[in-house]
């Protein structure tokens, strides 16, 4: 790479409302030996769409940790697989806030390709201390979360 190339940002989804949309490709490495994405990777790409979109609202994950004030855990999962994803589909990941509360917000999410559903999720996330209590979410990050969930992020 040359000095002084500005490399593109990653995709980081988009807002639609209070849909949080992130585009993912299926690669081989995602897929078994069937041919179909590995069960564990629904949660990787899940994942990864909730992380941009705090991102995309302004909620800083990394500082948040760095200051030691805390970090996100999952607290509460259920998924349910309905079809499988395979090699070179393109999938889109809608994430939508559910409920908001001092320390912890429920996130559903759905994995589409085109119309159809393959996935669904809903995980309860709660903002934790260092020490791994739960705790109140930093200041605005509750606020943050009420204007996605309303759609006006």
């Amino acid at each position: 790479m040359r000095v002084g190339v500005t490399l593109p940002a990653p995709p980081s989804g988009r807002f639609d409302g209070p849909r949080h949309l992130f585009p993912v490709r299926i690669y081989f490495e995602d897929t078994d030996l069937s041919g179909v994405v590995y069960h564990a990777n629904y949660l990787r790409y899940m994942e990864r769409a909730r992380s941009d979109m705090l991102r995309l609202a302004g909620i800083d994950q990394r500082s948040a940790q760095e200051a030691g004030e805390g970090a996100w855990a999952v607290t509460d999962l259920q998924l349910r697989y309905r079809q499988p994803a395979r090699l070179d589909d393109v999938l889109m990941v809608e994430s939508h806030v559910t409920a908001v509360r001092g320390a912890s917000v429920d996130i559903a999410q759905i994995i589409r390709r085109d119309a159809i559903v393959l996935t669904e999720g809903h995980i309860t996330a709660a903002f934790v201390s260092p020490e791994g209590r739960a705790r109140r979410q930093p200041a605005g990050w509750a606020d943050a979360f009420r204007a996605i969930m309303n759609g006006v992020s």
